[in-house]
């Protein structure tokens, strides 16, 4: 509770109300930015440490997770409408492509930046306990099929998507749930198992650049996904060294 104030809430919307888009969803297979009706809002992405608020918040969201600062990708500002709403999904990846830089998204801090008269609850379908939280009728139907939180403004949210080991959690799965009165403004930071900070890459280097890469070698990954385990004459693999072209 009372992870933002009110001011900052109100400022990261002024930033993004103005350049907000249709939000997409990565395809499952190539990793692509697509559109997808599963996902119905409009967002945006900040700078990082676009300004001093920006800055200041993402190091309480560092302090807060005790991750790295540099883990996180940009915040990125979501708008939902009536009706609007994101159907149950992972925060982690299921392609390669998008593990390619700081590997899967792990942890996800999700702060409210307005209240909602009804429904936009988060919810977690296959949570443990969502037996035991008693609602009322004041929590929309979509809410009743998990554990769920409600938006409050300045409230935020801190869930898992991978094991300490880095292993996907299934039981991670959530939803937010259709805005039946109102809108709803929300804040989003991802963050990776390891750093999202873009960094130079030498190509006289022969290093494998990924923890599995000698696993997925020995599983013919080499020939059966080229570009990202070897290259190309544009682009660095990711596992050079295990499939042995360097």
């Amino acid at each position: 509770k009372g992870f933002l104030s009110h001011e900052e809430c109100d400022h990261l919307i002024a930033l993004g109300k103005d350049k907000l888009e249709k939000s997409m969803v990565a395809d499952n297979e190539s990793g692509k930015s697509v559109m997808s009706e599963i996902r119905t809002s409009s967002g945006m992405f900040l700078e990082r440490r676009q300004d001093e608020t920006i800055t200041r918040i993402e190091k309480r969201i560092a302090a807060w997770t005790f991750l790295p600062e540099e883990n996180g990708e940009p915040i990125q500002i979501l708008h939902y409408e009536k009706g609007q709403k994101y159907d149950a999904h992972y925060d982690y990846f299921h392609d390669k492509n998008n593990q390619r830089v700081g590997g899967h998204r792990m942890a996800t801090v999700l702060m409210y930046l307005s209240d909602v008269k009804k429904g936009g609850e988060t919810v977690f379908p296959d949570a443990e306990g969502k037996l035991l939280q008693v609602k009322d009728d004041t929590w929309s139907d979509c809410a009743r099929s998990g554990y769920a939180v409600k938006p409050r403004k300045g409230d935020a949210l801190l869930f898992f998507s991978c094991h300490p080991n880095a292993t996907t959690d299934p039981n991670s799965l959530h939803a937010s749930c259709p805005v039946i009165e109102g809108e709803k403004w929300s804040a989003t930071r991802w963050i990776h198992v390891r750093s999202f900070a873009k960094k130079e890459r030498n190509k006289d280097e022969c290093v494998d650049e990924e923890d599995n890469c000698s696993f997925w070698a020995s599983n013919g990954e080499c020939e059966k996904n080229v570009l990202y385990m070897v290259g190309n004459n544009e682009t660095l693999g990711y596992c050079r060294k295990s499939c042995k072209v360097c």
